[in-house]
Parts: structure tokens; sequence; C-alpha cells
């Protein structure tokens, strides 16, 4: 079992292949490996990813934690951290889609930097229409992509697989299902801990997780 990685909880404290769903999907979280996705035309699909590797990016939004969760294939949540993401009128788009694409040193082409300077490094691209999560201010809103703190970015690119792990995006609260693994890495509040995630933590009571003798 991978050894649980406190990079990123700590910090916590202190848009290219659709797998399931839709841009304008929702996804419910309805365990820390069930999603409920929801489609604009009023289908449901339940996916459940036991025994896979994936990211959980719960939107920098109302209603949502602002964090993203890397879950290894033996369902330990192993990393953990504060996120932004899309900005009003460039919404990050939810479901479940597959990383497609890596690039250890990227620039954008929609949005260069005018110093010149990458501003998508460790990019990990998850839609067709350029979205993908990546080193960034993770207190800026984006114009869609996923910003990851450079710590936890370097993380997730060197442990996430192309073809293999999944991205789950969802505008709902994840936190509950993640907890207590935070807590056996070592999560403790403190006055440093963003407002978002205090909210997030108090948003629905934790699920404990089951225990098989």
């Amino acid at each position: 079992m991978r050894k649980i990685v406190l990079m990123g909880i700590i910090t916590m404290l202190c848009a290219e292949f659709l797998q399931a769903g839709h841009p304008t999907s929702r996804v419910l979280p309805l365990s820390k490996t069930k999603f409920a996705v929801l489609e604009k035309d009023g289908t449901e699909k339940i996916v459940d990813l036991t025994g896979q590797d994936y990211i959980v990016a719960s939107l920098r939004e109302k209603g949502a934690d602002g964090a993203a969760y890397a879950v290894d294939s033996d369902g330990v949540i192993w990393w953990a951290a504060i996120i932004s993401s899309g900005a009003k009128g460039h919404e990050t788009p939810s479901g479940i889609f597959d990383i497609f694409r890596k690039e250890r040193f990227y620039m954008s082409k929609s949005f260069p930097e005018a110093s010149g300077i990458n501003n998508m490094d460790f990019s990990l691209w998850f839609t067709q229409q350029g979205h993908a999560i990546h080193m960034g201010n993770d207190d800026a809103m984006s114009h869609g992509c996923i910003h990851v703190g450079a710590k936890g970015a370097e993380s997730m690119f060197n442990w996430a697989k192309k073809n293999h792990t999944k991205v789950v995006i969802t505008r709902e609260h994840y936190m509950p299902f993640a907890y207590y693994d935070l807590r056996k890495a070592g999560y403790k509040e403190t006055d440093k801990t963003p407002n978002h995630i205090k909210n997030a933590i108090r948003a629905f009571p934790p699920v404990k997780p089951k225990i098989n003798y």
C-alpha cells in the first residue's frame, strides 16, 4: 500500500477523453469510491472506481470543498491540497474523465505569460477543450483549469499515469469521505486553516470507513 503522503494536507490546514458524464453533468459522491453522474438529459449512471487510481477535485465553488484528493488503488487518500478552479464564465466542467496527456513543462497557448515563464507546468490534461490540473496560484481563480501549489502539483504529476488515472470533477462536498484518511495522516485544524476548508469540514458529518474483519 502506498505510503500516505502529508504534502498538501498540512498546507490545507494552515480544460482532452470523457469517461463518464458531460461538461454539464452533475457528479454526486456517494462514498469514497462511488459516484452518481447525472446528465443534463436526466439520465443517471453510477461509477465505481474501487481498485483504480483517481483524483477527486471538489471545486472552489460554494457547496464544494475547494480541494483535491488523490486516491490510490487501495482506496487510501494519500495526498490532498487546496485548489482553485474556473472563475465565473470559465467554469471547470464536471464529470469523470481520463488523464490522456502529461506535460512536465508547458506554456498556455490561449493565455501565455508575457514574461515568457511557463504557466502550466506539471500539466495533466483531462478534456479536449484544454482543461488540465497543473501548477498554479491556488488562491486565484482560473480560466477553467485546476490550479495546485508547486509541491502538490509535482507529487500528483509523478504519480498519475496517462490513460490510467481518472479525474473526478464535482461541485459537491467530498470531505466527509476524506476526513478520516486525513486525520490518520496527521490532519489538525489550526488558525491557519482557510475558512472554505473549515466550512467543508462542518458541512456534513464525516463518514466512518467500514472495517472488514
